[in-house]
């Protein structure tokens, strides 16, 4: 089995943050390399689908769970210009620095209150991020209330955070709430050389 593989097998089987911020730091060096060689697509697929919601891209996005900044690359790359990147790993957010692709990083925990202020951004995203044992449903809620009318959320949902019915009932919710409206939900690639698919959404603020 190579490193690559212990890799995606204890991100998925984490028990808690503690664990969870332990394996990204160890996993930062090699992140970017192994992701791409398994194909990771839901920055680009999620980047893609933003830019067509967003009618703006020089406006504020703050990008949560940055990682190693693959994700700021892809937002980056569809046009956005004014990004802004939060992770609880030191040796990613060091790695997401180098790539020069954000104008400010910093250390966050997705399991406590989010380090921004409503309406400082005018949108979010959250790529590759949302599972069991990496961020809550109710991560959601908190995103969608930082944001103006108008503002879309951004996410991915692998087959892992689809399994459950945790955070499609909390989308749901907000739907019929009249807090959003679902501008996108295309199921597709997410690391194809492991199997492994996801949702991508867009949410507009309403």
């Amino acid at each position: 089995m190579s490193s690559a593989s212990k890799f995606f097998e204890r991100a998925y089987d984490l028990a808690d943050a503690e664990q969870t911020r332990r394996l990204y730091d160890e996993w930062a060096a090699s992140y970017d390399e192994e992701l791409r060689a398994a194909g990771y697509a839901s920055p680009a697929r999620t980047a893609a689908a933003m830019a067509a919601a967003v009618a703006d891209k020089s406006a504020p996005l703050l990008d949560l769970g940055c990682g190693s900044g693959l994700s700021g690359e892809a937002f980056r790359a569809a046009g956005f210009t004014q990004i802004d990147g939060t992770d609880f790993s030191a040796e990613m957010l060091a790695v997401a620095a180098a790539k020069g692709v954000y104008r400010a990083l910093f250390k966050g925990d997705l399991n406590t209150p989010i380090p921004a202020s409503p309406g400082a951004y005018a949108n979010a995203a959250a790529v590759g991020v949302f599972s069991p044992t990496h961020a809550p449903a109710a991560m959601i809620d908190a995103v969608v209330a930082l944001l103006p009318p108008d503002g879309c959320f951004g996410f991915s949902l692998n087959d892992h955070a689809l399994a459950g019915p945790a955070y499609e009932e909390r989308i749901g919710g907000l739907v019929e709430a009249g807090a959003v409206e679902v501008v996108s939900d295309e199921y597709g690639d997410h690391l194809p050389q492991i199997g492994l698919k996801a949702k991508i959404y867009v949410l507009r603020r309403r």
